[in-house]
């Protein structure tokens, strides 16, 4: 997630996310970023969010698979204004059970994806199980993915580094930025990709503004002569393991 650098011809994200809105608000930006230089990112849905993020629809008398299909829609829209593909597990919120078979078809994406990068949720959130059983589906996948002896399809992977990306209550969540990202280039794309959410509309300018205040955090510690400009949006990220680095920067 280093902002400004030629990506390789085979660098690759992969986003983990619980519902089917969840990587627009918390991650639309560095979805962008990586698309907007030409690196494939891959975003896994776990379910639609058809229970606990849909609430209009049900008000409205749709059923289950109506209010599914609807979702399906909404998500893929946002992925295609954000340049990313998207697959859907259908393994239903509310509640989101972390399964070993569940677990195991996300190894499949690991390795099939074979990521530089990984993005999902923390692993905290009293608010909503749904959001630290996808985190733990998706750190668990990632260590079985490297195991030479786990039959699954594809070649063992290294270790990509994984960033946890913000929660909606933070301080509940014990969730202290420690990266953020300046999205300020791809801010109007993540707009759009919220704007394919109207079942959560409310959202819209929530995360607008919150972008904007991770902005000026941004714009703090980004050191002095950047030639920022004077509206900053940023995303803020966390990280589970150690950077490895050969310069402190």
């Amino acid at each position: 997630m280093t902002h400004g650098k030629a990506p390789t011809a085979t660098r690759s994200t992969l986003v983990i996310s619980a519902h089917a809105g969840d990587f627009v608000w918390r991650a639309g930006g560095a979805i962008a970023l990586a698309a907007s230089r030409g690196e494939k990112v891959t975003i896994v849905c776990l379910s639609y969010g058809e229970r606990g993020e849909s609430a209009a629809a049900w008000r409205e008398g749709k059923s289950l698979e109506e209010i599914k299909r609807i979702r399906r829609g909404e998500a893929e829209q946002a992925a295609t204004a954000l340049g990313a593909d998207i697959r859907f597990l259908d393994a239903g919120d509310y509640p989101l059970l972390a399964t070993p078979e569940l677990t195991d078809q996300l190894v499949h994406h690991y390795r099939d994806t074979r990521p530089d990068v990984v993005l999902t949720h923390p692993l905290a959130d009293p608010y909503n199980g749904d959001h630290p059983a996808a985190a733990r589906m998706a750190l668990d996948a990632r260590v079985l993915a490297q195991a030479i002896g786990y039959p699954a399809p594809g070649d063992v992977l290294g270790a990509p580094p994984v960033f946890f990306f913000e929660p909606h209550q933070p301080e509940m969540c014990d969730f202290t930025p420690q990266v953020l990202l300046d999205i300020t280039d791809v801010f109007a794309t993540k707009r759009t990709a919220m704007e394919c959410l109207p079942a959560q509309t409310h959202l819209w300018d929530y995360y607008t503004g919150l972008a904007g205040r991770r902005g000026v955090q941004l714009a703090r510690n980004a050191g002095p002569n950047l030639g920022l400009p004077r509206t900053v949006y940023a995303e803020a990220y966390m990280r589970p393991y150690p950077q490895v680095t050969g310069e402190l920067a």
